[in-house]
């Protein structure tokens, strides 16, 4: 891989890993309500399902994906719909005790199959297998090299967003005003996970 083709991809993985979505969206969130050890298991979590998803891009499920609309919408709907059942979850929640009860925890498995039902990430994945793997005669070397890259930006990007939520927990669970900041903190949280949702739907 030359120089441009790394640099390119790095600013690939820069914007698509850092930016505000699902993933670090629920980082956030689940640190904040939930504290960092808990949010870890997600956090670890979108690196083995994206990587898992490349790897099936890079073999070929991916361009299957595309080629049947049918299969593209399921993904799609069941995407968008735990997305907005999370939303819901979290909106609804204004006390730790309730996002306890209310159990608003997302299990490894979850997350890991989470990234199966995000359409952005399949794009992403089809993105980089066909701007830097395929057709390439180094392809498997390639895939080596990249793989790697792509799960260090996906665990770092949602560590960063899940010390975020914890360094903001003690003060969402601050007494000032019975709740109220962790209230709004979870409607806003849930309100970029709706809009995500919403923009996954027209993808």
């Amino acid at each position: 891989m030359n120089p441009v083709e790394f640099t390119a991809l790095m600013a690939l993985c820069t914007a698509a890993s850092f930016t505000p979505g699902p993933n670090t969206t629920l980082s956030t969130a689940l640190a904040a309500n939930l504290g960092l050890r808990h949010a870890m298991r997600f956090v670890f979590a979108v690196p083995v399902g994206w990587g898992l998803l490349f790897t099936a891009c890079a073999g070929g499920v991916g361009a299957m994906v595309v080629a049947l609309p049918p299969l593209r919408l399921g993904i799609q709907v069941l995407g968008v719909g735990y997305l907005l059942w999370l939303a819901l979850k979290l909106a609804r929640s204004s006390t730790l005790s309730q996002v306890n009860a209310a159990q608003l925890q997302v299990t490894f498995l979850q997350g890991v199959l989470l990234q199966f039902l995000n359409i952005k990430a399949w794009m992403l994945a089809l993105t980089v297998v066909a701007g830097w793997l395929a057709g390439r005669p180094d392809g498997a070397s390639r895939f080596a090299q990249i793989l790697p890259l792509m799960l260090a930006f996906g665990f770092f990007s949602n560590l960063a967003y899940a010390l975020i939520g914890s360094l903001l927990r003690d003060w969402l669970s601050g007494p000032a005003q019975t709740g109220a900041r962790l209230r709004w903190f979870n409607r806003i949280m849930a309100a970029v996970l709706t809009a995500t949702a919403g923009w996954m739907a027209t993808f």
